[in-house]
């Protein structure tokens, strides 16, 4: 069986580090991205179960990279998690209603982000 592959999209290069080599640790085949359209482009290529994805990367935000994935039906089987500072109830309100499945406010701890895509993973 293959380990299930996961879509980190994140802009700060330390963040993208610290998440990738925890979900790697923790069995899963990272492949991460920079940007909004590169995680776009990852994600039709390589058919990851779960995107990580910063709300406030360069273009496309966070939000129009899940409103993009929802809204492509090919995609429909993919998970997606945002990640950002933005911790506001309106913030998590407007993620969700973009289509997000869940949401972690920075900071976090790696082990929680990690618990949480087990857990759309199940």
């Amino acid at each position: 069986m293959t380990n299930p592959t996961v879509l980190v999209a994140e802009d700060d290069e330390d963040i993208l580090l610290l998440v990738a080599t925890r979900l790697t640790r923790d069995g899963f085949d990272v492949v991460t991205a920079r940007t909004g359209a590169e995680a776009l482009e990852l994600v039709r290529e390589r058919r990851p179960q779960v995107a990580v994805l910063d709300i406030g990367m360069p273009p496309p935000d966070g939000l129009e990279v899940v409103r993009r994935i929802r809204a492509d039906r090919e995609l429909d089987g993919t998970r997606l998690l945002l990640l950002t500072a933005k911790a506001q109830e309106s913030d998590v309100r407007r993620g969700i209603e973009a289509g997000a499945d869940a949401y972690v406010s920075k900071p976090f701890s790696p082990a929680e982000l990690s618990a949480r895509v087990r857990a759309l993973l199940a």
